[in-house]
């Protein structure tokens, strides 16, 4: 799924389960390896991290689709300026939120990256924290659902176990 604009992109790709055998716990049994590779005025880099169940993953598309429908509320920094996402999951590593809608019909979508999704500089002492990194990107509702369909075709291949 590649979210890009003018200035940044990130191409999420879900590529495989993280342990191979079915090992009859459905919790480890339904965790998802997300490739990733961010593109933004900053730098560049990319991951590779098992962070997403299978369920988890399915909400992503949902939620692109529910921005490009307009029924996603902007989410404003707190009092403090921590952002929090709309979309998150289990492991802290990815999430979204939306950070604007301009006139036209274009969506502006934070990309949260986190600990191991998080750029070079990011990681180790003086890490950034937990969903305060993020990329925006803008994009039109088609692009929105283009990404959305692109989600759903590569997940596929990686059911529910």
């Amino acid at each position: 799924m590649l979210l890009n604009d003018r200035s940044s992109s990130v191409d999420l790709r879900p590529v495989r389960y993280q342990f191979a055998i079915v090992r009859g716990d459905s919790y480890d049994d339904n965790w998802l390896v997300i490739d990733g590779t961010v593109m933004t005025p900053e730098g560049d880099w990319s991951f590779a991290d098992a962070c997403l169940l299978t369920d988890e993953a399915r909400q992503v598309s949902a939620w692109l689709r529910a921005v490009a429908a307009g029924t996603v509320d902007v989410t404003e920094p707190d009092a403090e300026g921590e952002l929090s996402p709309d979309l998150s999951f289990i492991e802290p590593v990815l999430a979204f939120s939306l950070a604007n809608r301009i006139a036209g019909g274009t969506a502006v979508i934070r990309v949260h990256l986190s600990l191991e999704a998080a750029p070079p500089w990011q990681q180790g002492e003086g890490r950034a924290d937990i969903y305060q990194y993020i990329v925006e990107v803008r994009l039109d509702a088609a692009a929105l659902l283009r990404a959305a369909d692109q989600w759903d075709r590569s997940l596929a291949f990686l059911p529910p176990r």
